[in-house]
Parts: structure tokens; C-alpha cells; sequence
């Protein structure tokens, strides 16, 4: 019998997420915000509904997308003020209606802004204190997760997105002062994204939390001066500083999952592209 996945968040990674899992075999349920994505997500083989979002709640117009083998949540935090208090409690309503369903298996897109910047090498175990409101909104939603018996959730916490139609040399394009150059990067490729909740999915990996992020880092100067000069966008103005860093370690999702990353560096995104 043919197994079920919903995206709940179909957007930039969801899209081609899905397109990849009907390939693989699955029927693919997916949620957007409007009548516009709908009849894109028809055009995909998506089964569409509409995401249904307020301060208070997060739902769909139908509760049969629910009816899944998985469940994939990618919605991350928005940039709004409240956003601590209000996406927890948006997940907090999702998981409750969750409970009067039958769904087993959830994976949580989480972010590895949920680890502070300390000098560290960032692991799963770590004591988790992030600076900004959404890292905070991140870590209490996880929370929500881990706690909740009735379904196994596994949690990835993504590093910064590359690939597709982002220009990396857009991130810090409108930076009007000095960015410390030293500073190592913590990003993620598309491609890996898809492949690593494939794998979760297929290795029927539940209840962990990885971290998600290239096993190299090369530094802010070294990956926006070659992003920067393959797009022909000015790079910004660079300077030796003593910023707060971390460096997300990826070794548990490697042992657990087997796995090997596709672009292993940033740099190897660049360097195979044009952007």
C-alpha cells in the first residue's frame, strides 16, 4: 500500500521536497496559505489544502491531511514582534488537534539558531539559550514535541539554507557596516535537506534530534567573496573582528543515517554553480 506523507509548509524546501517523494513512491498531501499555491501544488501531483494560521492557532481546511503515514512540519517562525509567545502557541494548538488523529510519525524543521553563539562546537546535548526571539520560539516549540507520548517526533535543526533560486551574495549584500570575516559559516544545501528527511523517512529514524549543517566551514570572507564575485554583487566590506560564533556539528546525523553530504562545503555549491 502506497505510504502517505503531509507537508504542513509547502515553500522552498517543501516544494521540491514533495516533488522528490512522489518520485520515491508516495502520495503527497501538501498546505499553503492561498487559492494561488493550491492549484500549483495541483499542478505538482499535490494533494492541496489550505494552511490555516492566527496568532492563536495553525490548522488546515480539512482534517483528512492529516490521514498520513508522516507528517513533515516546515514552518519556521516569522519575523514578527510576539513571535516567542505566538508560534509556541500555534504548535501548542497543532499538537492538540494532533492527539485526535491517528498520525505516528512527525518530523519538526527546526533551525540551528536554537544553539547561542559561544565559541562552541554546537551538539545535540547542548544546554540551548539562543539570543533571538525566534531561535527561543524554536526551542519552546521542540520542547512541545519531545514531551508529547502519542507520536514520535524526530527534530532537525537545519543550518542556513543554500541552493535553488538563492543567491547567497544577497545575504549580506545590504550590510552597512563591516561584517567580521573570520566568522565561520554554518549552511546547508537544498539537495542535502531532501536527501536527509528521505532518509529519516525511509530508515524509519524517530524520536532524535539532528543537527543539520555542511561538516565544513569556511569563513564569511572566504564563501561571500566567491559568492559575491560569481553573481557580480558587490561584496560587503569585510574586517578581522572577535564576533561570536559556533560551529554546528553534524557528526550524529553522519553516524545514524550513513550518511554522505552531497556538497560537504559551501564551497562546493559555489564552485559547481553559476548564481
Amino acid at each position: 500500500m502506497m505510504e502517505t506523507v503531509s507537508i504542513l509548509g509547502v515553500g522552498w524546501l517543501g516544494l521540491p521536497l514533495a516533488k522528490r517523494l512522489i518520485s520515491d513512491g508516495y502520495q503527497v498531501k501538501g498546505s499553503v496559505t492561498t487559492a494561488e499555491k493550491m492549484e500549483l501544488l495541483q499542478q505538482a501531483a499535490i494533494w492541496p489544502y489550505q494552511l490555516i494560521a492566527s496568532p492563536e492557532n495553525l490548522w488546515v481546511n480539512d482534517a483528512s491531511f492529516f490521514n498520513a503515514d508522516v507528517l513533515i512540519i516546515s514552518i519556521p517562525p516569522r519575523r514578527i514582534p510576539d513571535i516567542e509567545s505566538i508560534f509556541p502557541r500555534q504548535i501548542g494548538y497543532l499538537i492538540n488537534e494532533l492527539e485526535k488523529t491517528d498520525l505516528k510519525k512527525v518530523i519538526f524543521i527546526s533551525s540551528t539558531s536554537v544553539y547561542p553563539d559561544e565559541g562552541q562546537q554546537a551538539v545535540e546535548t547542548d544546554t540551548l539559550s539562543p539570543q533571538k526571539a525566534s531561535g527561543r520560539a524554536l526551542v519552546e516549540a521542540e520542547n512541545l514535541f519531545r514531551q508529547n507520548s502519542q507520536f514520535k517526533t524526530t527534530i532537525i535543526r537545519f543550518g542556513g539554507l543554500i541552493g535553488a533560486d538563492r543567491n547567497p551574495a544577497r545575504f549580506l549584500a545590504r550590510r552597512k557596516t563591516a561584517v567580521d570575516g573570520r566568522k565561520p559559516v554554518n549552511l546547508i544545501h537544498q539537495d542535502d535537506c531532501i536527501a536527509i528527511i528521505r532518509e529519516i523517512i525511509r530508515q524509519n529514524i524517530w524520536g532524535e534530534t539532528f543537527n543539520a549543517c555542511c561538516p565544513e566551514h569556511p569563513t564569511r570572507r572566504e564563501f561571500y567573496l566567491r559568492a559575491s564575485l560569481l553573481s557580480g554583487i558587490p561584496a560587503p566590506d569585510f574586517e578581522d573582528g572577535n564576533e561570536a560564533f559556533k560551529i554546528v556539528n553534524s557528526q550524529k546525523l553522519v553516524r545514524y543515517l550513513d550518511y554522505e553530504f552531497k556538497f560537504p562545503s559551501p564551497l562546493d555549491y559555489l564552485n559547481r554553480t553559476t548564481i
